[in-house]
């Protein structure tokens, strides 16, 4: 399943009033119709005189003419019926429209309590009703036990709202009953359906990655032509993958997605090849934050994981895990507690990266110490060598080409045949070489300096001129 119609909105901030416009109108009359929705099953639930034998005689607003808002796309594109519609409804109340859920405070008399099979929460903050799964069955089922688990079926993994990350039940534990969660709508899905607008996450404590952006081009990228061959492939992958897939039928032979290691030296170009990859490809690259992945409590690793998982599916996203050895390691002797659930991290980590649609790039820069069990699944290992003397000659003439006045001595071509460092370095030289300047209150680089910021960059590796 692909949201190739969600991802191409993606609007100046003049058609996002105009997007937020079209979809308040869409949520006015869809809040309109729940109400009567919910009406009618309380009418029905209580015995009380009413015009309508079922709730689905109250007819869904026609979204068939809505072109532009956020909620008739999602209707149209996949398809939702009765049952889906109100469940997105429901779901979208609190944020939106709360008052349209106070008929659930509605008490039972006999117990002076609200009622049961309606479900609901009551928030730490929130002072409206806030709906569950017990909601959704009783207003689409009543008392119908078979309805209710034909129900159940929207809220598996195999439905589009799980697929596609637009809304899920959040139980907080597991013993309790399936439908007793709370109904939440997704914070990327909130954003489209009132903005229109493409959500992309940001860092947080339960999305541990960032997204890569860049201003560079495959031009001020120096590499190997082995490299870049290799490059090329993963490039056809991203390009062609519906092709190979659907049209020559080799779904059935080949798994989705794609999975790539870099390794080589620091500062040799492994996440600036990944950035660009999504900039040519039109793709989000988010880089995967390790340290905070990563817990010395069992089950939170697999948890933060699944929360990255689980946000890129279905996005096309290229998926960045830099220093990956630090989690993606070799496996140990299970000879305590410990190392059984480390290693069932590894094999957590395993499945996921597997079973993702998308693009996984592993980046590390030692191989050896990589777990072989990954390293036969990777479609690619691409190395990236530390540049030779062309290669650094080219990579000091572009860091300093921007407008930047040099003194008559420097002389880059003696500087890369005498100087092995990396590209990462080169640019770390420059940062210093600007902030010396400046404070001399000069606008011209020296040999100098040139040469003091390569002495930092060796003394950080251990090393000297």
């Amino acid at each position: 399943m692909r949201l190739d119609w969600y991802n191409r909105y993606n609007y100046s901030y003049f058609f996002m009033l105009e997007q937020i416009n079209y979809n308040s109108a869409a949520w006015d009359a869809e809040f309109k119709w729940l109400e009567e929705v919910v009406n009618v099953r309380f009418d029905l639930h209580l015995g009380l005189s009413t015009i309508r034998r079922s709730v689905y005689e109250c007819s869904p607003p026609d979204l068939s003419r809505d072109m532009y808002s956020g909620l008739a796309q999602a209707v149209q594109r996949l398809s939702l019926g009765f049952e889906e519609r109100i469940i997105l409804a429901l779901a979208m109340a609190p944020h939106l429209r709360p008052q349209s859920l106070d008929m659930f405070f509605t008490r039972n008399e006999k117990y002076d309590r609200t009622y049961t099979e309606a479900g609901g929460l009551k928030g730490r903050f929130h002072s409206g009703f806030l709906p569950t799964g017990e909601t959704a069955a009783f207003i689409l089922a009543g008392k119908d036990i078979s309805k209710r688990i034909q129900l159940v079926d929207i809220f598996r993994p195999e439905h589009a709202f799980a697929k596609l990350n637009i809304l899920k039940i959040n139980r907080k534990e597991a013993t309790e009953p399936l439908l007793s969660g709370a109904l939440e709508m997704t914070e990327e899905f909130l954003t489209f359906f009132t903005t229109s607008k493409q959500f992309k996450p940001d860092f947080a404590s339960n999305f541990p990655a960032k997204l890569l952006q860049t201003r560079l081009s495959w031009s001020d990228l120096v590499l190997d032509p082995q490299v870049l061959s290799e490059i090329s492939e993963l490039s056809a992958w991203i390009q062609h993958q519906e092709k190979i897939m659907v049209d020559w039928g080799l779904g059935k032979h080949l798994k989705r997605g794609y999975r790539a290691l870099f390794y080589g030296p620091p500062g040799t170009g492994k996440s600036l090849t990944a950035t660009l990859l999504g900039k040519q490809m039109g793709l989000d690259v988010y880089r995967i934050d390790l340290s905070q992945v990563v817990s010395k409590y069992i089950g939170e690793t697999e948890k933060n994981l699944a929360a990255i998982f689980d946000q890129a599916e279905n996005k096309n996203w290229i998926l960045f895990f830099d220093e990956a050895d630090a989690l993606f390691g070799k496996r140990s002797a299970t000879s305590d507690a410990k190392d059984r659930h480390a290693n069932q991290e590894v094999a957590y980590l395993l499945q996921r990266i597997e079973d993702y649609s998308g693009v996984v790039v592993l980046a590390t820069n030692l191989k050896a110490n990589m777990d072989i069990a990954f390293t036969r699944r990777f479609q690619s290992i691409i190395y990236f060598p530390s540049p030779n003397f062309e290669q650094r000659l080219k990579l000091w003439e572009n860091a300093f080409s921007q407008g930047l006045k040099l003194s008559d001595d420097v002389d880059f071509n003696n500087i890369a045949n005498t100087y092995q460092i990396t590209g990462g370095n080169i640019i770390n030289v420059l940062r210093y070489c600007s902030l010396t300047a400046l404070r001399r209150n000069s606008d011209t680089i020296e040999m100098e300096d040139i040469e003091e910021g390569i002495k930092r960059e060796l003394r950080k590796e251990g090393k000297t001129m």
